[in-house]
């Protein structure tokens, strides 16, 4: 359903400490908080949970009854399960049960084409309890042609990143080249991984059509002090 390979998922996973995400997070997770703390909920379930911080930053600060997060990538749910918290890798579609609240963090449904992003919001509708609340956040137009495009390289000596990005016709699309280092003294040597990641430009109007769930609010959301919104903060509902 995602359009990131499994290949392209377990790189993801590899570098994403690598990406300035978790230093990004904190003000994004703020507007998810400050919603969350406005209504009673006993169940979340997070879509693509990466490494859990999310779900574990929610549950210290309101003490969800049950929480859950899946996610494509393996080595992201293992890292969750880590955290203690409880997590599959499983497809959405393919889970039993129903939640309060369930959310797709950091621009999740951005990595979904059109057919994709369909298919996923249906099962979205279906997995939610009535009245339950679907929380998301996208990537503004602005975002993806101001912010996301361009090149990008760190190194940490352990590894050797470059990301190039491009924006055209709603889609954007990043190529990563990794180089982890193996091995010490005459035996150190790189090892490269390369993968192309898309995402897809999507409108408001469209994921509220799509997921059949009623508009609750919106929230712009800027996460690295450009002149415009790089996010938006969406928040909808069964009823």
């Amino acid at each position: 359903m995602a359009n990131k390979t499994s290949n392209s998922l377990d790189l993801y996973a590899k570098v994403e400490d690598l990406l300035g995400v978790k230093e990004a997070a904190p003000s994004l997770y703020a507007h998810y908080l400050l919603f969350l703390n406005t209504i009673d909920l006993n169940s979340l379930l997070d879509v693509g949970c990466g490494s859990g911080d999310f779900l574990r930053q929610m549950q210290s600060a309101l003490g969800i009854k049950e929480i859950m997060g899946i996610d494509l990538s393996p080595l992201m749910v293992s890292k969750t399960a880590g955290q203690g918290i409880p997590s599959q890798c499983i497809n959405l579609c393919d889970l039993s049960g129903k939640y309060d609240v369930i959310t797709a963090v950091f621009d999740m449904l951005n990595y979904l084409d059109k057919e994709a992003l369909k298919h996923f919001l249906i099962c979205v509708n279906e997995h939610l309890n009535e009245g339950g609340y679907f929380l998301c956040d996208i990537n503004t137009l602005y975002g993806f042609e101001n912010v996301a495009v361009g090149s990008y390289i760190v190194d940490d000596e352990e590894r050797f990143l470059t990301v190039d990005s491009d924006f055209e016709a709603g889609e954007y699309s990043s190529e990563f080249t990794l180089f982890e280092k193996e091995g010490k003294g005459l035996n150190e040597c790189f090892t490269k991984s390369q993968e192309t990641i898309k995402q897809y430009y999507h409108e408001i109007d469209e994921i509220i059509t799509l997921s059949g769930l009623e508009f609750v609010s919106s929230d712009d959301v800027s996460l690295y002090e450009m002149e415009e919104a790089d996010k938006l903060f969406v928040v909808l509902q069964k009823r």
